[in-house]
């Protein structure tokens, strides 16, 4: 495995990064965050994804969409991850995306073309409690008549407070999975946008005896498990992604920094012990890059085995995108906590992403038994 992009791949980096950067710096963050916007991202930049293909990468041509892959999708995600910029990206044209086109059928089709073209938001509602636990799910669906009758809630739901569908994941038997395509508008959906600490979008949402059709199955009933794993590997490895974007900016930024302020009549970054400390960094910085290339790479390859490169990428991204804020906020003292520098807000964010579908701990523990410890 070469772990480096095509030629193709290198073109989607600098267009997608070069796009971000016009339209959606951490400025376009902050003056969301600041309006309190109640919609928490640009639909008009949203549209602007669809128009440079970015929101059809993972629709299959057949849907209208590129028919690209993970790595191409990791691509994205890292130059999200590199200005903050609040984006339903992930949850719809990612986690979304890949859900609906791995369980075929009219209606999915109809979805993954509103995806491609950007005219819908669709969030996945898997987690229901503080931490990512989906071995533990309680959400349950019941027979009624020819449908469901669903019962539970979700937390941690991406973009659930603007979404125009839900998947929702439930237990329909004692082992058995199943996905659901719920309207968040139906009878007995409760929803509460969540404030999150990086300014980006989340919900809870309650469901209390929500009637579902059949019709509104993905894929087969007690059937969802294969699936929903490799949604959530693929997501894993976007948020690896999306973590190394952010480590890369603040690293830059640190670097800025290092060189413009002085002490003693010397810049600090002229001091051995920050040079030292740099260089630590940016190899912890490009040795993630190679494992959360990996990790894209074996999910494009073959997906039901790229679950150890996946839980390896998602657990090293967040402690080296962790380190890079932490030594960051350290080394431009004490105005790195202050709002006035951006790195405060790659803090946030690096703190939110290293929850999203399982922290550090969480996938430490996933190699160990995928090793046999």
């Amino acid at each position: 495995m070469a772990l480096v992009l095509t030629e193709e791949q290198g073109m989607l980096r600098d267009s997608v990064s070069a796009f971000l950067a016009e339209r959606a710096p951490v400025a376009h963050l902050r003056k969301l965050r600041d309006s309190r916007d109640a919609l928490g991202f640009d639909r008009q930049l949203w549209r602007q994804f669809a128009e440079q293909g970015y929101s059809a990468i993972l629709v299959p041509e057949a849907c209208g969409g590129l028919g690209l892959g993970a790595l191409e999708a990791g691509i994205i995600g890292e130059a999200l991850g590199r200005t903050l910029a609040p984006s339903p990206f992930f949850s719809t044209a990612v986690l979304a995306a890949r859900a609906l086109a791995r369980s075929g059928g009219a209606l999915h089709t109809d979805w993954l073309q509103k995806i491609a073209a950007a005219e819908a938001v669709i969030a996945l509602a898997v987690d229901e409690s503080s931490k990512h636990r989906p071995q533990s799910m309680a959400t349950r669906a019941e027979r009624d008549g020819g449908g469901f009758k669903l019962s539970g809630a979700k937390t941690f739901v991406l973009d659930g407070h603007v979404a125009d569908r839900l998947i929702v994941a439930a237990r329909t038997s004692e082992r058995g999975l199943t996905l659901f395509l719920v309207d968040p508008r139906a009878t007995g959906v409760q929803l509460e946008r969540t404030l999150m600490v990086d300014a980006h979008n989340a919900a809870r949402v309650r469901f209390d005896a929500v009637r579902v059709a059949p019709e509104t199955v993905l894929g087969a009933v007690d059937g969802a498990a294969a699936v929903l794993d490799e949604v959530l590997d693929l997501g894993r490895a976007v948020v690896a992604a999306q973590l190394l974007g952010a480590a890369d900016a603040v690293f830059e930024l640190t670097l800025a920094y290092l060189k413009e302020r002085k002490q003693f009549d010397r810049c600090i970054g002229e001091f051995q012990a920050l040079q030292h400390r740099a260089a630590e960094l940016y190899i912890d910085i490009e040795l993630t890059r190679a494992m959360v290339l990996g990790a894209l790479q074996a999910l494009d390859q073959d997906p039901a085995q790229a679950a150890l490169a996946v839980a390896q990428a998602k657990a090293h991204a967040c402690t080296t995108a962790n380190r890079a804020v932490q030594e960051g906020v350290q080394m431009h003292g004490g105005m790195g906590m202050t709002d006035e520098f951006d790195i405060g807000l790659y803090m946030k964010r690096v703190r939110s992403l290293q929850e999203l579908l399982g922290d550090a701990a969480f996938h430490a523990d996933r190699v160990a038994c995928m090793n046999g410890y």
